[in-house]
């Protein structure tokens, strides 16, 4: 199978981003009941990607600080089937439920499948984990990165809000680098680890080895 150049994409992508001004136009606000509490939900429409991505507010966000951030990136499979290939649609509960009790929060939601590789390709991705890859080793076999995902859409929603700084829901500190890159100020990460089980148990080990992801710490 041909290779994808991902570093050319990355590079179209990097073009397109410096010679087009960012413009982000938040389209529509409607409150949500959810099993976790009530939020507003915006729905933002771009000029960088041709996606939906939205985000789910809690509270008053507007000029505050130290606002809890989840940044959760689709997952169709964990977030819709509840698939236990992966700790997403857990995740996405967990982080829901920290920002009700807080009072207030965000949860932007991108449409960035598979770590940024989509669903047919993370469908694909299954099959060879199935024949012994692990989750890092199947993406690159298939000519991309181990993580595709990239952030930008996300600080442009936080920008709109007037969030002044955040207390980021996330095990990835990779995340938290690309975030400051942008501009925004992680004042402090949050935690959001799930129970592991037979069925992702190999998937969280390979995400804590090869990507950093800061799980099976130690209790102090």
């Amino acid at each position: 199978m041909p290779k994808r150049n991902s570093a050319l994409q990355n590079t179209v992508f990097l073009i397109k981003y410096v010679d087009v001004k960012p413009q982000l136009e938040d389209l529509v606000q409607t409150p949500i009941p959810t099993k976790h509490g009530e939020f507003i939900l915006h729905y933002y429409s771009n000029n960088i990607d041709d996606k939906e991505h939205i985000a789910l507010v809690k509270g008053n966000v507007d000029g505050q600080e130290k606002v809890f951030v989840r940044i959760h990136s689709e997952c169709f499979t964990g977030d819709v089937l509840g698939s236990r290939r992966c700790d997403c649609g857990e995740q996405l509960d967990m982080a829901l439920q920290l920002i009700n009790k807080a009072g207030s929060g965000v949860l932007v939601y991108l449409r960035q499948e598979g770590r940024g590789i989509g669903l047919l390709k993370k469908l694909q991705a299954y099959n060879l984990q199935d024949k012994g890859m692990d989750t890092v080793d199947a993406n690159i076999h298939l000519g991309y990165l181990a993580d595709e995902r990239e952030y930008s859409i996300a600080a442009l929603i936080l920008e709109s809000l007037n969030i002044k700084s955040i207390e980021l829901i996330t095990n990835n500190p990779k995340k938290i680098e690309a975030l400051k890159k942008l501009g925004i100020d992680v004042v402090s990460r949050i935690p959001i680890e799930v129970a592991a089980h037979a069925e992702n148990v190999g998937y969280l080990k390979t995400k804590a080895k090869k990507m950093a992801h800061i799980l099976f710490q130690p209790l102090k």
